[in-house]
């Protein structure tokens, strides 16, 4: 029945490579990120969020990142809304705005932190640029359309009778929402952000791929 559409159609090979960005989205996005992590000096999983990696001479590669990655999340949308039709604007508007807030973020840095990049104090920043707080503004916005972009699509899929994917779906939502924002007021809150980042990629890909099956 077309009202249970939960798939690309098998002639639509446009919609399917839109739907291949969200599959590789995450898997570039973290693998670019974690390689810098480990190659740069001074930066600190335990410490650090991706973002302060866009600080120094190698930030171009970081800012890059973000822009691909945000680009990939924006084509993974439209795909979304090729396979599931206007019935699921809410998945297609909240994947479509956290790929524009990280573009956003890729226009503005994050300030040096904690030690990142070598030369900067060590501890939390004593105050905030206007930059860094846009950015900061901007990866909480990405984060809250993530989580939004889950809710929605647990009820799509439950209505379409995916209930593995709507599943999926709900616990992903919550836990972006909890990660980040809880992370942002816990002590030792990186883990929560960087199980948010995590989390929310390995969902859209599971998202992706499964929309990418043809009819």
């Amino acid at each position: 029945m077309q009202a249970n559409k939960a798939t690309v159609d098998r002639n639509d090979s446009g919609a399917r490579t839109l739907l291949r960005c969200g599959v590789v989205a995450g898997p570039f996005y973290l693998t670019v990120g974690v390689m810098q992590g480990i190659l740069r000096p001074g930066f600190d999983f335990g410490r650090h969020p991706l973002s302060v990696l866009a600080n120094g001479s190698l930030g171009w590669i970081q800012t890059a990142n973000f822009l691909i990655t945000g680009l990939m999340v924006i084509a993974a949308a439209m795909g979304v809304r090729r396979a599931l039709e206007a019935k699921a604007r809410g998945v297609t508007w909240s994947l479509a705005g956290y790929g524009a807030a990280m573009v956003a973020a890729a226009i503005f840095t994050a300030d040096p932190m904690d030690g990142f990049p070598p030369g900067t104090p060590e501890g939390p920043p004593t105050s905030i640029s206007t930059t860094g707080l846009l950015h900061f503004v901007c990866g909480a916005l990405a984060f809250l359309c993530l989580a939004i972009g889950g809710f929605f699509a647990a009820g799509t899929m439950r209505r379409r009778h995916l209930q593995p994917l709507a599943g999926l779906s709900l616990i992903s939502g919550l836990v972006v929402f909890v990660g980040f924002f809880g992370g942002l007021a816990l002590p030792f809150g990186i883990a929560g952000i960087w199980t948010a980042v995590v989390v929310g990629w390995v969902w859209l890909s599971a998202l992706s791929l499964r929309l990418m099956r043809p009819i």
